[in-house]
């Protein structure tokens, strides 16, 4: 029932004996080795995970329901699935399959006018071609299969974590448009009250009908805006729900009070290469070049020849009741080589095809390294005059404020033209909502430097 000895000694003597794939090496990072700026932390690491990043309860639980509900992600989890299936059925073929085999045959024959009846049975083990990996194609088989299960998995790790980025961008786009309808409403409000003021002074010969018409042409703008906000938050709402893929319930949703979400993650020391070199996305391209560089080690071994065993061992019998006795043991062994000798070139066009694939794979995490150093550096550069945008713009909100009380305040007594009183107010309420619109953008960029910087670091 056993193999004989020497076919065993020649499996694991020469299987995986040599490897022709090229040596790995990691290319030169072509990025500047400085960041283009700094930017301080109000956290002592980068090295914080999502939970910790966002500080508003709401937006937590938002993304957290996203994480389990995204169909995307979903997708790129089951991909991972997938491959790491497609990575064991190439790693079983460096292993023999063996099977049982019962077989049982009974023939009549005539001979002669004789009839005669024969039988033969037989049960056994055996492996079936099996292939020695004498030049390691298998192996590279194996390895390229394993690096594309990896470069998987760190494309799943990036697409959750530009997830939870748009996530809460999303939700942080819908709390400006919030405040944007708040504001619009008070604008209106306030107009309203101007118009009838106007309205009142027209009456009694005070204001010209042009004073009239203008008064009530702001009235109405802000009528308008009131609409287009109200359709926007709706819209706003509509968007986060795609990516949470789910309704949310009210109480997640954010309000109209400022925004404050995010902690301000800063960039760890060290090389910009080596640091960038620990994002997903640069881990999958290169996980992906590792398995070109393996792809050219299988291409390389199909020059040579491959080595196919065909064994097996048990026992047969013309009887059945014989099967088991002695002299019944019976085995057989066929190796078989295959030398390519022609083939119109076919493994050299393979090989070259491997090797150019290779040389685009290189090209690929270059190009990567280098969108990733570009993200970083455009996110740090809003960062570093962001807050200087929004100091100056809180305090011109605050003296345009101060303007259209006094020029409010002086039109009541009658020593301001409403023309002032109009242009104060429509000067407050830009400035109001440009605030806003710089707020979305400042806590909008701590969450770009989370994701552009990977995600935190952590392993």
């Amino acid at each position: 029932m056993r193999l004989p000895p020497l076919p065993l000694v020649l499996m694991m003597a020469l299987a995986g004996c040599v490897n022709l794939a090229p040596d790995y090496q990691r290319p030169t990072a072509p990025v500047s080795g400085q960041w283009p700026g700094t930017t301080a932390s109000s956290s002592n690491s980068a090295d914080i995970a999502w939970q910790a990043l966002f500080v508003d309860t709401r937006l937590r639980e938002t993304v957290a329901l996203a994480l389990a509900n995204n169909r995307d992600l979903r997708v790129a989890a089951l991909n991972v699935e997938y491959q790491r299936a497609q990575y064991r059925i190439q790693r079983a073929a460096l292993f023999p399959s063996v099977s049982a085999t019962a077989d049982g045959t009974r023939q009549r024959s005539v001979s002669d006018g004789s009839n005669a009846v024969s039988s033969q049975y037989s049960v056994g083990l055996g492996v079936s071609s099996y292939e020695l990996d004498l030049f390691g194609r298998l192996g590279n088989l194996k390895d390229a299969a394993l690096e594309d299960y990896l470069a998987l998995e760190q494309t799943r790790r990036s697409t959750q974590i530009s997830l939870v980025a748009e996530v809460a961008s999303a939700w942080m786009t819908l709390a400006a448009d919030q405040q944007l309808l708040a504001l619009a409403r008070q604008t209106y409000a306030s107009q309203q009250q101007t118009h009838t003021l106007v309205q009142q002074s027209h009456a009694l010969g005070g204001e010209s009908g042009l004073s009239l018409a203008q008064a009530l042409s702001t009235v109405e703008s802000a009528r308008a805006d009131v609409a287009t906000y109200q359709s926007q938050v709706e819209q706003d709402r509509n968007a986060l729900e795609l990516l949470v893929g789910r309704r949310l319930d009210n109480t997640l949703l954010p309000g109209d009070a400022r925004l404050d979400a995010a902690l301000l993650v800063g960039v760890p020391a060290g090389l910009p290469s080596s640091l960038l070199q620990r994002r997903p996305d640069v881990l999958a391209a290169e996980h992906t070049l590792k398995a070109a560089n393996a792809d050219i080690g299988a291409a390389r071994a199909a020059f040579f020849p491959s080595v196919t065993l065909t064994a097996s061992g048990g026992s047969a019998s013309s009887e059945l009741a014989g099967l088991f006795g002695g002299g019944s043991r019976a085995w057989s062994f066929a190796p078989s080589i295959n030398l390519p000798i022609f083939n119109a070139g076919s493994n050299r066009a393979a090989l070259d095809a491997a090797k150019v694939n290779r040389e685009i794979e290189v090209a690929t995490y270059e190009k990567t390294l280098q969108t990733a150093f570009s993200e970083v550096a455009d996110a740090l550069s809003v960062r570093g005059h962001i807050n200087e945008r929004l100091d100056a713009q809180r305090g011109l909100a605050k003296a345009t404020e101060k303007s259209y009380d006094l020029s409010l305040a002086l039109y009541k007594q009658g020593s301001e033209s409403f023309l002032e009183v109009l242009d104060a107010q429509r000067s407050l309420y830009s400035a109001q909502q440009t605030l806003i619109s710089l707020e979305l953008a400042e806590q909008q960029n701590r969450v770009t430097l989370y994701r552009v910087l990977g995600g935190g670091w952590q392993g």
